[in-house]
């Protein structure tokens, strides 16, 4: 195609708006999706990690209560402070600490070191050993400013006891609370306490707030040291990740989000029982988005498709509108080389079936002016041809049908019969073309047979109601006016589909003594743009004319140029106060309606 031919300019200046539009739309929308997408995942995280955080708390708190039975414990609280090295005292420090040890389902094991004997206690796996020692456990010497401390995730260890005294002991992954026991109401450390809680009371917990096959979850101490990891290498060691510098870079309040290295990191401080924790969730964006990008596919294959129809709509039109343009280059070719007979088809009713419409009246002309007294008499002797045509033919047909309506008879048809006697009434009633005024019961008569061959048509799925004053049946009207009104129901409202469509007549005086004829239906609605159209074309059918081949509203859809037909021939016999109307029902259903005074005088000019 060239670029200077219309046809390549149609196809580009339709496409590259569609084109752009479309993409804008997709692309809008998946910016809004992702948008809403990501806002939505962040709040959700931000609540599961704020419930996460309640339940760590909880954790915590209770391990701290715990603890602090020491100084509830009145008997062992005197036992510590006076440090007494009795059987019975040992039994009482076992007893306490054996209490603390059984609290809790996941305390791993409980130590003990006491200031004034100088001696520490361990109970492990329900064994208590007791052992001298001239000082604490160096992780468990708290100083004065600090009685109580959560240490970070690490391998579980004897606290300085020999491994000889317990041959049979396991290892595990606990993170410690460390308590210094203090003389009320002085600073003074009487013995410093340490409980080591199993890393699975955590994994309980963090377990549930996020998905291990897509997402990391970490728990920080104030030092960066990872106290929980979904990769178990890397617990109790110092995290390695660019996104993390220190507490004060990203992180900013006690919850929140940031995005960096295609990921979100959502994040809940943890701030309890000595432990200043962070809990952070990392989501893979890719994850994130995916419900966006599985939409964004959709679009894009629907997208595709789109455009190739488009694409195939386009060219076809294109095509549609530029091959008139080429057919009448022919012509005119044609007629440059001396050819005046060439026959000139039709283009439609557009522009440029205009434009064809009048070189093929002036390719006419041309010839009426060159051979016009031979196709004068050619004319004539045509039209004389016709005329003997039209008598003879219609009576020809009507007496084939009332054969063939025996036969049916014959042959146990009477279905068939039923339709042709009504096809033949219709031929009848349309072949008096002498008769210039009929009655209504005529014209009746003349739209039940018509109806009668639509119910065959459209297999009865419809009903036809009439409902006449008895009086109005001999009013005298114009010929053919009620079956172009109900045709347009046949035509245009009932579809393809439709079921228990029904189709209404109605004929009554009005209050001011004037006839009122109503033909309504249940179908298609008339589209509101073409109903404006036709009920201006009806409000001035009087003064302009419509050309055969349009319709009252422009488009070749709508009802035909029969109702304003109807309305001129009213007007010829009833006057200008003869009215017709046309209004859409709600919900569906279109209703047409004649109106007109049948006096003497009216009455005279229908029957000349």
């Amino acid at each position: 195609m060239r670029w200077n031919s219309i046809r390549t300019k149609l196809i580009v200046f339709l496409l590259l708006p569609i084109i752009v539009t479309m993409a804008a739309a997709v692309a809008v929308s998946y910016s809004h999706t992702t948008a809403s997408l990501r806002e939505r995942a962040v709040e959700e995280n931000r609540n599961l990690l704020y419930q996460g955080y309640r339940n760590i708390d909880s954790l915590l708190q209770n391990i701290n209560r715990i603890s602090l039975s020491v100084y509830s414990d009145s008997e062992f609280y005197r036992l510590l402070d006076a440090g007494y090295d009795d059987m019975s005292a040992n039994i009482g420090i076992y007893a306490s600490l054996n209490y603390i040890y059984k609290a809790a389902p996941d305390i791993f094991q409980v130590y003990l070191y006491g200031v004034e004997d100088q001696k520490a206690t361990l109970i492990t796996q329900d064994t208590p050993k007791r052992w001298q020692d001239s000082a604490p456990f160096p992780v468990s010497d708290l100083p004065e400013h600090e009685p109580l401390r959560i240490q970070t995730t690490h391998e579980s260890h004897h606290y300085g006891l020999l491994t000889p005294f317990f041959p049979k002991a396991t290892t595990e992954q606990v993170f410690t609370l460390h308590r210094r026991i203090e003389k009320i109401p002085s600073n003074q450390a009487i013995g410093y306490l340490s409980i080591d809680v199993k890393l699975s009371a955590l994994s309980e917990i963090v377990d549930q707030l996020y998905d291990r096959a897509q997402e990391n979850l970490f728990i920080l101490d104030a030092d960066g040291q990872l106290v929980y990891a979904n990769q178990p290498e890397l617990i109790g060691q110092p995290i390695a990740a660019d996104w993390y510098s220190g507490r004060g870079s990203l992180f900013e309040g006690k919850q929140g989000y940031f995005e960096q290295d295609h990921s979100v990191f959502v994040y809940q401080e943890i701030d309890s029982a000595g432990a200043r924790w962070m809990l952070v969730k990392q989501i893979p964006v890719s994850h994130l988005l995916g419900e966006a990008n599985q939409a964004a596919k959709i679009n894009g294959l629907l997208f595709g498709l789109a455009l190739l129809v488009i694409v195939t709509a386009t060219v076809l039109i294109s095509i549609r509108i530029t091959s008139p343009i080429k057919r009448l280059s022919q012509y005119m070719s044609q007629v440059k080389i001396g050819n005046l007979q060439v026959d000139i088809a039709s283009a439609g009713n557009d522009e440029i079936g205009v434009l064809t419409e009048r070189f093929r009246n002036m390719m006419d002309t041309l010839n009426n002016l060159i051979l016009r007294e031979y196709k004068l008499e050619l004319s004539n002797k045509n039209n004389q041809l016709r005329a003997l045509q039209a008598q003879i033919n219609p009576h020809f047909l009507n007496n084939t049908l009332q054969i063939i309506g025996t036969l049916a008879l014959e042959l146990k048809v009477p279905q068939i019969y039923t339709l042709i006697s009504s096809l033949a009434k219709m031929m009848r009633y349309s072949m008096h073309d002498d008769d210039r005024g009929v009655t209504l019961r005529d014209e009746l008569e003349h739209v039940k047979a018509y109806v009668e061959l639509q119910k065959e048509r459209f297999e009865n799925r419809f009903d036809f109601q009439v409902q006449i004053d008895e009086s109005l049946l001999s009013v005298n009207m114009p010929k053919m006016i009620l079956q172009p009104i109900v045709e347009n129901y046949f035509k245009h409202g009932l579809g393809p589909e439709d079921t228990g469509g029904t189709l209404g007549l109605t004929a009554a005086y009005a209050e001011d003594g004037s006839i009122v004829i109503t033909v309504e239906n249940n179908g298609c609605r008339i589209p509101e743009d073409k109903l404006r159209r036709l009920q201006s074309g009806l409000s001035h059918s009087g003064a302009e004319q419509i050309r055969p081949g349009e319709d009252e509203t422009g488009g070749g859809s709508a009802p035909s140029i029969g109702l304003i037909n109807v309305l001129t021939r009213l007007r010829l016999v009833y006057g200008e106060a003869a009215e017709l109307s046309v209004n859409n029902l709600d919900p569906s259903g279109v209703r047409i309606q004649l109106r007109f005074r049948n006096d003497d005088k009216n009455e005279e000019e229908a029957s000349e």
